[in-house]
């Protein structure tokens, strides 16, 4: 395959991915209300496990799980695991219109990145681009009017390492196993979030067990488009958001067992 089809065709899966996990969001802001974000993750990723283990069955390569990076692949994860417990902070405490205006810095944070990290050359029409950008986000966030708190903090460094994570995946993706890539933050999660979990759980009903296992569908296929080829640029927000405004809160409470506010 081609570059410009593996990007094509990444940036197909990419955008699947991520309008795929506005469910996802949206599932976040309902459990948040009643469980702790550690127990949240902690429990949709160790839901996820099954899936990756029968995506990665029919893989007959011999490697093994070292990375080829180890470098950078720690920092991917630990930027993947602050990624998850800011976000779904985020989501839990903010409505969701401020929360995405926030993390509508993640691809200008990715272009801008993207010059120390992988070498880009970015030219002074995308540079007033991303400037625009910036912009743009604080006319729909309106800080002057808007009581900034630690869930707005908490979005903001979300896009930052969201965005980090992206361009690592961008710089070593072609020589690391997806699986590699997909288990080392898995099991960082586990890790780290497992005693904080334990210590803020809290007994979860039938359906919020059922919301967990759609969190972790959504969150691997998420995952997987993520990781695919992928060039640089790309609308990863925006059929997000359009997937919301479409549904609307009347659409969602059809679906979702509890109602709750989107912002």
């Amino acid at each position: 395959m081609s570059k410009t089809s593996a990007n094509r065709a990444g940036a197909l899966f990419a955008l699947l991915g991520f309008a795929l996990f506005s469910a996802h969001d949206v599932i976040v802001k309902m459990l948040g209300d009643t469980y702790s974000v550690f127990q949240i993750i902690f429990f949709s990723v160790l839901f996820s496990f099954p899936l990756v283990v029968l995506f990665h069955l029919p893989d007959r390569n011999e490697d093994n799980l070292m990375p080829h990076h180890p470098i950078w692949v720690f920092v991917r994860t630990c930027s993947t695991v602050i990624t998850a417990v800011a976000a779904f902070y985020a989501f839990s405490v903010l409505p969701l219109a401020q929360a995405y205006a926030l993390m509508f810095c993640m691809p200008l944070l990715i272009t801008v990145l993207a010059v120390p990290i992988l070498g880009e050359q970015v030219g002074a029409h995308r540079w007033a681009a991303v400037t625009l950008g910036f912009v743009g986000v604080l006319i729909v966030l309106r800080p002057a009017s808007t009581a900034l708190t630690i869930g707005h903090v908490a979005a903001l460094i979300a896009a930052f390492c969201g965005a980090l994570s992206s361009l690592i995946v961008r710089k070593i993706g072609n020589e690391e196993r997806t699986i590699v890539l997909m288990l080392y933050p898995m099991f960082a999660n586990l890790i780290v979030l497992g005693p904080l979990a334990a210590y803020s759980y809290a007994p979860i009903a039938l359906e919020d067990i059922v919301l967990l296992g759609c969190m972790a569908g959504l969150g691997f296929w998420r995952c997987s488009a993520s990781l695919k080829p992928i060039a640089l640029e790309r609308p990863r927000w925006w059929p997000r958001c359009i997937i919301r405004k479409c549904c609307g809160r009347r659409s969602m409470e059809l679906f979702c067992f509890k109602n709750f506010p989107i912002g």
